[in-house]
């Protein structure tokens, strides 16, 4: 039994999916069961949530029953801030588990999670110091900038001495993490997993733009309506996040957003798309949109930035917020059944079950 724990976020994103899917390996490859202990940063309130980051989780107990009553022999630890902290990890090993911890993103030291503030990229903070943080108010709320700050100086070293194994999903996320300072070492590179893909590429020649993003500033759909529009493609922006109400508001011209969509209707605006851009403004831990978009057989037009330029093709990278240089990208692109045709192999080569399966075990082992 491999049991699970995570706390979602108030908007969810990529890592949920990446949960699930994790969980969706571990019985369908590895032949082993799989359960979520999970709680929900949108039920617990702002108090509860300061007390859980200060103290370094609340009810570390309830992680020992589950590790107890499902004779779980691995511990797999996603986000913990706010409620679950070192001491569910510590509950975890002192109940009999091995514990990984999955480190999707940067909370090791950044509050945020993303290292982008204020309109630009941010590594500011750096191990211990997180004064600037707090300074900055990156939470959005000087309580949470107080509360983050103080629990990521306090906690950070339990957390991973906590582990037995530590997680990233790309060789730029280990490396960020050792430039912010993080205390990290020996970490396993695994990369997401993906669990379909197309058995041909076949972009439409005169279809549109898709992006699949949660709408958060670092994510530069502005950047990706302004190419859109100079290359003269229709875009399609699908997702939700803190940035949908100023959006929805912008002079659409060939831009339709659909909200948040699922699997379904997803396939349908990939089956309809030329190519898919990923023009993000921060250091991407991994780009699992853009990774998704290459199994479904979409060219990615992208920014050069972070993780992105470990998944996507060199030639179809642009400058992060160069929106005339990602337009061109996108006309080089738009119905390229050849290039759609690579980005399967590419995806597959990275993110597919029997890449992922194996290495994930060698983790567990």
């Amino acid at each position: 039994m491999i049991l699970f724990l995570h706390n979602r976020y108030r908007t969810t994103g990529g890592e949920e999916r990446a949960v699930e899917d994790l969980m969706w390996l571990v019985r369908e490859r590895l032949g082993e069961d799989a359960e979520l202990l999970v709680r929900d940063s949108a039920l617990i309130g702002r108090r509860q949530a300061a007390a859980g980051l200060l103290r370094g989780g609340l009810d570390p107990d309830e992680v020992a029953r589950a590790v107890r009553r499902t004779r779980a022999r691995v511990v797999h630890a996603h986000n913990v801030h706010p409620s679950l902290g070192w001491r569910a990890l510590a509950a975890a090993r002192a109940a009999g588990a091995r514990v990984v911890l999955h480190l999707h993103q940067y909370r090791l030291v950044c509050a945020i999670g993303t290292c982008y503030t204020r309109g630009a990229e941010c590594t500011r903070c750096h191990g211990r110091n997180t004064i600037p943080g707090v300074l900055l108010n990156c939470r959005g709320s000087w309580p949470e900038a107080l509360s983050y700050g103080a629990a990521l100086a306090l906690w950070q070293r339990r957390i991973v001495r906590s582990a037995d194994a530590l997680i990233a999903p790309s060789r730029f996320a280990v490396a960020r993490l050792e430039e912010l300072g993080a205390p990290v070492s020996r970490v396993h590179v695994l990369a997401p997993v993906i669990r379909e893909f197309a058995t041909h590429s076949a972009p439409s020649p005169d279809g549109h733009a898709l992006l699949c993003a949660r709408l958060a500033p670092e994510k530069g759909v502005d950047v990706a309506i302004e190419a859109c529009r100079t290359a003269g493609v229709p875009l399609v922006v699908a997702g939700d996040g803190p940035e949908a109400s100023r959006l929805n508001e912008l002079d659409r011209g060939n831009v339709r957003f659909v909200g948040w969509v699922g699997d379904q209707e997803l396939r349908l605006l990939r089956a309809g798309a030329s190519l898919a851009v990923a023009p993000s403004l921060s250091a991407e831990s991994f780009g699992l949109a853009a990774a998704e978009a290459m199994a479904a057989g979409l060219p990615v037009a992208a920014s050069r930035v972070g993780a992105l330029a470990e998944l996507v093709a060199d030639e179809w990278l642009a400058p992060a917020g160069d929106a005339p240089a990602l337009a061109t990208r996108i006309r080089q692109l738009r119905g390229d059944a050849a290039a759609g045709r690579w980005a399967i192999d590419r995806a597959r080569a990275i993110t597919a079950p029997e890449v992922v399966a194996p290495a994930l075990a060698a983790v567990y082992a």
